[in-house]
This record gives C-alpha cells, sequence and structure tokens, in this order.
C-alpha cells in the first residue's frame, strides 16, 4: 500500500532538497519485508539511492537498517546477509538473537533468597495478608525483565559497523542518524545520535530501540535504561522533519491482518490456531495502527514544506502475517514478496508519483518497474565486490569535496 502526501506549500528554491528515511520496526519478519521494500524503491526512483541519502532515522528493527544504510551499506548487501545469500559479507541467523537471557535469569535467581525473606516478615507482621493478591507482590520480583539476550544484536551490528570504512561513532557519519529509543524511567522517546547524544556506539542505540518489553531486558546506557522506541510512536518520521527534511520516504511494516477474503472468515480463526503469539502480534499491530494514523494526520499540518511517500504491506498480506521468518526458504519467498509488491503499487501509482516526486527533482523508471524480476534477481545486479569500493570511493570523494569548498 502505497500513500503519497504532497507538501502544500512551496520548498525553497536555489537548494537542494533534503531527503530523509525512517523505517519502523517489526522484529525480524518487519525487516526482511523493509528490505524487498527497499530494493524496489532504490532501483525504481531516478536521482537517489537509499544509502546515500541525508537523514535516517530508525526504530527498532528498522534502527538496524538505517544504521548500516547511514554506514552506505546498500540495500543489495543487507539484502545478501539477510537471505543467507552465499555471496553475503557476513553470516544471518534469526535465531541468534532468540538466545535465552541467562544472565537475566541467573539475576533473578540471585534474588529469592532476600524475596523470601521479605515475605516471611510480611507475613508475621500482617498475617491477614497471606490469603490477599498483595502476598504475591515480592513473587514478581523474581520474574526476569525478558526473555531472551539481546546482546547479539549488539554484537552482530559492531562486527558490521567496524568493517572496511564503516563506523560506530554517529558524529563521524557523513549522514545524520537518529535512532529511537524510550528511557524506561520518563517515558520519554531519546533520538540517539542528536547532539548531546550522538556519544553512544551506535550498535548500543540499536540494541535499546530493539529492547521489546517482556522479550528483552532493558538496555543500560550511562546509568539510565531504555527499551523499544515503538512504544512512543511508529515511526518518528518527525525527527527526520524536524531536521529540515523536504521529502521523507517511510516504510512501516506493521500493519494488522485484515480477512477481508469471506472465506478466509469462519468460526475457527486463523489468529485463534496461531495461539498467544498471533494474538498479541495482531493486537499490538492494531494499537500501532491507530497511533500511525494520528501521526500522519499531524505530519500534514504540522510540517505543511514537506511530502511524506509512506510504503506498507497490503491489510490482507497473509504471507507477511504468517510467513516463518526463521525458515531460509521463507525468507527468500517473503523478500521476493515484499519486492514485488512493492514495484507492482510504484507502477500502479506511476502517473501520481512523477508528479509527487517531480519537486524535489527525482523520477520514475517506469520501464524497470515494467520489466519482470526477482529480488534475486535484482541483488545479482550489485557486484559484491563493487559495493564497499564504490561506497569507500564516494566517500572519500565527499570528503574531498568538502576539503576543496573550505575557504
Amino acid at each position: 500500500m502505497l500513500k503519497l502526501t504532497p507538501a502544500t506549500s512551496p520548498r525553497p528554491s536555489g537548494r537542494r532538497p533534503v531527503i530523509g528515511l525512517a523505517i519502523a520496526g517489526g522484529g525480524p519478519l518487519g525487516a526482511i519485508y523493509e528490505l524487498g521494500a527497499l530494493q524496489a524503491i532504490d532501483e525504481a526512483i531516478d536521482g537517489i539511492h537509499m544509502h546515500n541519502l541525508d537523514i535516517y532515522v530508525g526504530v527498532s528493527s528498522g534502527s538496524f537498517i538505517t544504521a548500516s544504510l547511514a554506514n552506505q551499506v546498500t540495500p543489495a548487501q543487507m539484502g545478501r546477509i539477510f537471505t543467507n545469500s552465499p555471496l553475503a559479507e557476513f553470516g544471518f541467523r534469526p535465531e541468534l538473537f532468540l538466545r535465552p537471557a541467562l544472565k537475566e535469569y541467573l539475576r533473578r535467581a540471585s534474588s529469592l533468597p532476600s524475596v523470601v525473606f521479605d515475605m516471611l516478615n510480611e507475613v508475621i507482621r500482617h498475617p491477614s495478608r497471606l490469603t490477599h493478591l498483595e502476598s504475591l507482590e515480592g513473587i514478581s520480583r523474581l520474574i526476569p525483565v525478558g526473555i531472551f539476550d539481546n546482546h547479539a544484536i549488539e554484537r552482530f551490528l559492531s562486527k558490521v559497523l567496524t568493517r572496511d570504512s564503516r563506523t560506530n561513532d554517529f558524529r563521524k557519519l557523513s549522514a545524520r542518524l537518529r535512532i529511537v529509543a524510550v528511557e524506561l524511567d520518563s517515558g520519554h522517546a531519546v533520538r540517539f545520535g542528536e547532539p548531546g547524544a550522538d556519544d553512544v556506539p551506535i550498535s548500543s542505540a540499536v540494541q535499546a530501540s530493539a529492547a521489546l518489553p517482556g522479550l528483552y531486558p532493558p538496555v543500560e546506557i550511562n546509568g539510565r535504561y531504555y527499551v523499544d522506541g515503538a512504544l512512543r510512536r511508529t515511526l518518528h518520521a518527525s525527527a527526520a522533519l524536524d531536521e529540515g527534511a523536504d521529502l521523507v520516504i517511510a516504510i512501516n511494516p506493521l500493519v494488522p491482518y485484515d480477512a477481508d477474503v469471506p472465506q478466509a472468515r469462519s468460526q475457527d480463526s486463523r489468529m485463534v490456531r496461531g495461539g498467544l503469539p498471533v494474538v498479541l502480534s495482531q493486537t499490538f499491530r492494531a494499537l500501532i495502527q491507530s497511533r500511525m494514523q494520528v501521526g500522519m494526520a499531524k505530519y500534514e499540518t504540522t510540517y505543511p514544506a514537506a511530502g511524506l511517500m509512506l510504503v506498507e504491506p497490503n491489510r490482507n498480506d497473509e504471507k507477511m502475517f504468517f510467513t516463518n521468518v526463521f525458515s531460509y526458504g521463507s525468507r527468500n519467498e517473503l523478500a521476493d514478496h515484499a519486492y514485488q509488491t512493492t514495484r507492482s503499487e510504484l507502477l500502479a501509482r506511476a502517473s501520481d508519483l512523477e508528479a509527487f516526486l517531480e519537486p524535489y527533482d527525482l523520477g520514475l523508471n517506469r520501464k524497470l518497474l515494467e520489466t519482470p524480476r526477482s529480488f534475486a534477481q535484482a541483488l545479482h545486479q550489485e557486484l559484491p565486490f563493487l559495493a564497499p569500493v564504490g561506497n569507500t570511493l564516494a566517500r572519500g570523494l565527499e570528503r574531498l569535496e568538502g576539503l576543496l569548498g573550505r575557504p
């Protein structure tokens, strides 16, 4: 589904348009969808590349992708990694991010003696409370705050960002990168990468942004604890708009599934058959979507000089909702599905999209969109050894241009 929100006031003439990219979360499933959509957009829009924009904003799993793009890792490079291509720079295993948080379990278990002592002391002092639920309050201290260990996320991304000429330091990037997390004690959103919050390693900021409560423990950074940035907003596209973006391309995989096909509806709901994880996922997506709609309406009035292009899955997309992302074959199928559906949406809205892009000196490659090809074929168009060399050369030329332009 493609939504275009044109600017309602003209952009100042005489300067190059500032273009940003905002990507929401969605776990491994959402990340695979986002890579397929990114590859389609990267090919189709003439005049820009997704790894060479001005501003990047990432939330949760989207922060993993934007951190890589800001380091000029191309969508094709990431696509090869996530689909475990033989030509991938690194191996990727989603199950790596689902290892039990053993340290958290041990830490909670070590508090058992003090919890038991406090409970016994409370019973002795107030015997009548023994039969009330408040007597169970102490037991909650023994429950781990996260099931899985999210340090693997930080370690993997740190390895990716410390290779070749990449950086794990916000301050050394040529583009502006904002990773959004929520401070647990205050509930306030924090944009890592902004001045005053840019001394944190990018990989640690991503780990914090992806710390979904219940699944991953809060992440401690400089004495404060942070959790998933999606708890406040879905996209945080305002972070790019506040930085002066004239155009923001946004990708949000978190839409609720809608079985609008009559034969798909039955008393034996597929949602119910899927158990608690599927029901919780649908509930979370519905809440996210309602907030998203409110946020999009506010963007139109608060930032009238900026355009917004939003890409989302269709509401009845079963493959997007029910795919097993831990299967190698399913990952490839989902990436290709996202790539194909995004290409179809772009082509179907070609005339509208061309008019939307024209004020930013951008165009649409209709011929490419009309030429059938798979996600795998698209990845092969970029030779693996050329991407890092080209990125390094481009970065060097940018630095040289900056030096020559100084008085």
